[in-house]
């Protein structure tokens, strides 16, 4: 597939989704977000076992578009309005995609953009990317999930401080912080990132799909609650074939092939 603002590639059950707009650094649009959403459509329906977001060019995401928006006439944009038309359907549709989405961060991931990348559910870095809390340089609040991800990721004072002043950290910071799962060499991201991918879409795609469901839920559950989901999940994926082909893996000392069912 491939289109004006989104390239999408699917092989060896791995999708990848590129973001197109190297001349704007990836930033966000309406077309991009038409495209984005009909893309991760595209993967459902061809039943990838494995996701990778990423930017082409020299940047992830820039995120929104500011020369999009027509601020010189003085009439009152209603952004909360985009935000529910287009971002919150994007963050919620990455997060319920029954298999693992990885962020390949290959530069700059700003605003939404970094937010984006940081609700993915699991986030490689280049070495010289920056992740940029920009919203608050132009009187914005952090959007995209940005106030539920940056808490819970890297703690309170350290969310605080990124969204308030603004200030970019690089990959290798964001790594110790524990904002993201690893930080690579430019040269080696996407081959790293790819060959992860392969190996996730060889995995048990409906079990690791539960256990985004289980991971996801926890922060709003208690215990109790979080013990009886854990049972429903298990029953379901005690269910499938690749349990079944797990055990007998096991018991004939051999490595296992799992179907994604």
């Amino acid at each position: 597939m491939s289109t004006q603002t989104i390239l999408l590639d699917i092989a060896d059950d791995v999708a990848v989704i590129t973001l197109n707009r190297p001349d704007k650094l990836n930033a966000f649009n309406e077309d991009m977000h038409k495209e984005l959403r009909a893309a991760i459509k595209q993967v459902k329906t061809d039943k990838a076992r494995a996701l990778v977001l990423t930017g082409a060019g020299r940047a992830f995401c820039a995120g929104a578009d500011l020369g999009a928006r027509d601020l010189a006439s003085g009439e009152k944009l209603d952004l909360g309005a985009l935000l529910e038309k287009y971002y919150n359907p994007l963050v919620l549709g990455l997060r319920r995609l029954p298999l693992p989405v990885i962020a390949a961060v290959n530069g700059v991931a700003a605003g939404a953009g970094a937010n984006i990348a940081l609700m993915c559910d699991l986030t490689f870095a280049a070495r010289s990317a920056r992740f940029i809390q920009a919203f608050v340089k132009i009187g914005l609040v952090p959007d995209a999930g940005g106030t539920f991800m940056l808490p819970r990721l890297i703690g309170l004072q350290k969310a605080m401080g990124l969204a308030m002043t603004g200030d970019d950290i690089d990959a290798e910071t964001a790594e110790s912080w524990g904002l993201i799962w690893k930080c690579v060499e430019d040269e080696a991201l996407m081959d790293t990132v790819m060959d992860f991918a392969r190996h996730l879409a060889t995995q048990p795609t409906r079990a690791i799909g539960l256990i985004k469901r289980a991971m996801l839920a926890a922060a709003g559950n208690d215990l109790e609650s979080q013990l009886r989901l854990e049972r429903n999940l298990q029953r379901v994926a005690g269910y499938g074939t690749d349990y079944r082909e797990g055990v007998a893996a096991f018991m004939d000392k051999r490595p296992p092939k799992f179907t994604g069912t």
